[in-house]
């Protein structure tokens, strides 16, 4: 028989969102009499605006007639959809030639990988989203992690904490590494300042090192003075790539629409262009992301489509804000808890001192009958934190915010 892929072997555990679903179906066997209200997997409720969904049920409608059916587009996306993106989202800092349409920033973040093969070093933030560290895994650039070690072999961690303000020293990075970099940052809720932003993008050219800067939940910032792409930095040209997706943007969660900006600036080593590469692996194992979803994408990007997808971030934000308020309660300081996010971010990140986030998980579960999600997931950096994520409906989100006003933390043992 073929051998097992030994990358699988080197995974620890299961996967994060997996386990929570595992414990919240064993909770709500025994506890059928409960309404159980998640604010855990960063999903989208609410239903897609009703310019957008016009413009996904007409292109469905005209593939079922002659004149407007359409089979196999270009791999790369709709011209039309590459330029809009280019003008609206990147205007004189991308051509259309350089995005790339895709069914998700996640499926994108698992090809990247191909780019660079098992031997690039890795660098990701601590605490991160897993597919950074569990696709690199999977690729075979990481081994497993040793009985009693904390992450995995060959990954270099950046500690995001609340002492250096969630941004990571980057002179642990190993030179020539491949970063994952991801503001709004999944799960802290912490977004980047320009400066800082610079400081990452002048260590990655001083270093060697390629950046691939997830900027999923961009459509959240509402400081004007926080960066949206990383292609505000000067430099970032020459050292990073960026993914996106509709999923945030225009609750495409379902839909599966995204896109990648990958410059014709940046080179490999040996001086070849990485546009050039990613266009080979986008033409020979993609298809092209949905004619349907696209044209979804063109409509959530015309004047009347922003307008709909910024109300459906601001609902979003209005929860994060009902759920912030609650976790900031007397209850909450009196067990010294602290919180961040929540403000150009759909995510809360609550500190329990001194607790383990996978108790802290249930504690929330079997005394609110709330679905949330465990820090120490996301990393080693993440113990004693839980995320708290805004998607979900707004009496949802109130209810919660109820039972959260009710709820007794633990203090943290030397209180």
């Amino acid at each position: 028989m073929i051998a097992r892929n030994k990358a699988f072997a080197n995974l620890t555990a299961g996967y994060l969102f997996p386990e929570i679903t595992k414990r919240r179906k064993a909770y709500a066997a025994s506890h059928r009499d409960k309404k159980i209200i998640s604010l855990g997997i960063g999903n989208t409720t609410e239903p897609l605006t009703p310019h957008i969904a016009a413009a996904l049920a007409g292109c469905a409608r005209d593939l079922g007639t002659p004149e407007g059916y359409s089979g196999y587009g270009d791999e790369q996306g709709m011209a039309a959809l590459r330029e809009k993106i280019a003008q609206t989202l990147y205007p004189g800092l991308a051509a259309s030639e350089e995005i790339f349409i895709s069914d998700g920033a996640k499926c994108d973040i698992a090809r990247l990988q191909l780019l660079f093969g098992p031997e690039t070093s890795v660098a990701v933030q601590d605490p991160a989203y897993p597919v950074y560290v569990d696709g690199s895994v999977i690729a075979g650039a990481a081994g497993g992690a040793k009985p009693g070690q904390t992450g995995y072999e060959g990954i270099t961690y950046m500690p995001c904490t609340r002492e250096n303000g969630f941004f990571p020293d980057l002179s642990v990075v190993k030179p020539d590494s491949l970063i994952y970099f991801c503001s709004p940052n999944n799960p802290t809720g912490a977004v980047s300042t320009k400066a800082e932003l610079q400081t990452l993008v002048d260590a990655a050219r001083r270093r060697g090192c390629i950046i691939v800067f997830d900027a999923a939940y961009s459509a959240f910032i509402r400081d004007k003075a926080l960066p949206k792409t990383i292609f505000e930095i000067e430099g970032a040209r020459e050292c990073a790539v960026e993914v996106n997706s509709f999923s945030k943007l225009a609750g495409f969660t379902g839909v599966r629409l995204g896109w990648s900006v990958v410059p014709k600036t940046l080179h490999f080593a040996d001086g070849e262009p990485v546009c050039q590469d990613w266009n080979r692996v986008m033409t020979t194992l993609f298809n092209g992301a949905s004619n349907i979803a696209q044209a979804g994408g063109l409509a959530a990007l015309d004047v009347e489509g922003m307008r709909e997808t910024r109300s459906l971030a601001d609902y979003y934000l209005k929860n994060a804000a009902v759920v912030k308020k609650a976790l900031e309660g007397d209850n909450f300081k009196r067990a010294g808890v602290t919180v961040f996010g929540g403000r150009n971010s759909p995510y809360l990140w609550a500190r329990f001192p001194g607790q383990k986030s996978w108790n802290v998980f249930d504690c929330l579960l079997a005394d609110c009958s709330i679905v949330t999600t465990p820090g120490s997931g996301f990393g080693p950096a993440g113990e004693s934190y839980i995320r708290f994520s805004a998607f979900g409906h707004r009496a949802d989100a109130e209810e919660a915010a109820g039972r959260l006003a009710n709820f007794a933390p633990k203090s943290a043992p030397d209180n």
